[in-house]
């Protein structure tokens, strides 16, 4: 317990003198979206309890900073939602002896929340300014086991290599052979691979000098740049927005959560007397206010497409709204621009009377600056239940 103390405390001196209005928010924000889904390991939860995300924000978002969402940071970049800083660093199992390597150092939330667990974070951003943005930060704050440098992740560091772990907070559509290179025997590596839009969270070790992988859950991140996005064979077609899996037939890892939805809370397939196919998608909620959903993101360009049908089947049951406006059951389509800014969103919804399999449809119009959308269902922290099947997305020209 001492040496836990020493090594959190020393990273970070200036936080601990620092007045800090945001703590119980903080403390908030680990209790309901970090402990309460899965987080267990000790040392990760003091770390996500010390480092002050509010400084790693933009200030007029700060309000936001201990939400579990990812944030806008400029130059089409985001700082990850909490639970999946969490998630990553929980992964990877950090010892305090590591030196780690993160790949896209963004705002230096992720880097910072490595400094207080491990002994060296090496942390690279091919973006410059928001390279150098961060490790003025990191320097400020007093995060002095972090080394930062502006370069192509996708190539690591060789100088400091080998690595015991490896963060990798941008999505390649395969692994790096230098990353792969680059990780000690014995060492971790989580990265977020696959289609820009459809990617999964990929847990490798390396045994006997080769990659043992597995598959963990959906996730969605903005893409890596450089060489990977040179690599990348799959583009995705802005023209063309459509929803995968959704009658929620596919589960690759055969937990009970569908392929190609990210961010699941509280949802489960069911199989049985599903309306469509084998199953369904079902959500319980009995506490108001805690997430209870899943998202998929897609390419929508707003010049071509003017309007979105969206259709779907659903079931509900005891419902209770929650306190805020957005605590309800409903789909929300959330649009971004082009620097992806949120730029709008439209509803299907909310479903609160209690019914047997029903249809519900409606056409959304689309924005003209409209880059991406992300699609959001569930119970959005009303309480009750709700089943979903039979996803459908028919794109309507302008």
């Amino acid at each position: 317990m001492m040496l836990l103390f020493v090594l959190v405390s020393y990273a970070t001196p200036m936080i601990a003198q620092s007045s800090d209005r945001f703590r119980e928010l903080r403390l908030t924000m680990v209790r309901e979206y970090i402990e309460r889904e899965g987080i267990i390991n000790p040392r990760v939860l003091v770390a996500m309890k010390q480092v002050l995300r509010h400084e790693f924000v933009r200030s007029g978002l700060r309000n936001q900073a201990y939400v579990d969402r990812a944030l806008p940071i400029g130059y089409k970049q985001t700082i990850s939602p909490p639970f999946i800083v969490a998630y990553m660093t929980q992964s990877i199992d950090p010892q305090p002896i590591d030196r780690v390597l993160e790949i896209g150092t963004g705002s230096g939330y992720q880097a910072a929340v490595l400094s207080v667990l491990v002994n060296d974070v090496y942390t690279i951003e091919i973006v410059e300014p928001l390279g150098k943005t961060a490790a003025k930060r990191l320097k400020r704050l007093g995060y002095d086991n972090v080394h930062a440098k502006i370069g192509d992740g996708y190539k690591g560091w060789s100088e400091h290599a080998p690595f015991d772990k490896i963060i990798v907070t941008c999505s390649p559509e395969h692994i790096p052979a230098p990353l792969a290179e680059q990780l000690c025997e014995g060492g971790k590596m989580i990265i977020p691979l696959g289609e820009r839009y459809q990617q999964v969270f990929h847990l490798l070790e390396k045994r006997n000098g080769k990659l043992v992988q597995i598959r963990l859950i959906p996730t969605l991140f903005v893409p890596m740049t450089g060489i990977a996005a040179e690599k990348r064979k799959v583009k995705p077609d802005p023209t063309n927005p459509r929803i995968l899996n959704g009658g929620f037939e596919l589960d690759s890892n055969g937990d009970n959560r569908p392929d190609n939805w990210h961010y699941l809370r509280q949802g489960t397939l069911v199989y049985e007397n599903a309306p469509e196919g084998d199953c369904y998608l079902q959500f319980e909620n009995k506490e108001l206010g805690r997430y209870s959903q899943a998202l998929q993101g897609m390419p929508v360009d707003g010049r071509s497409i003017g309007a979105i049908g969206i259709s779907l089947r659903i079931k509900v049951d005891k419902v209770t709204l929650g306190v805020k406006s957005y605590e309800k059951p409903a789909l929300t389509i959330h649009f971004f621009d082009s620097v992806r800014r949120t730029i709008g969103e439209a509803h299907l919804g909310p479903w609160i009377h209690k019914s047997n399999w029903k249809r519900a449809a409606s056409t959304i119009s689309v924005p003209a600056k409209a880059r991406e959308a992300i699609v959001r269902i569930g119970l959005n922290g009303a309480a009750g239940q709700l089943s979903i099947d039979d996803v459908h997305l028919v794109s309507k020209r302008r």
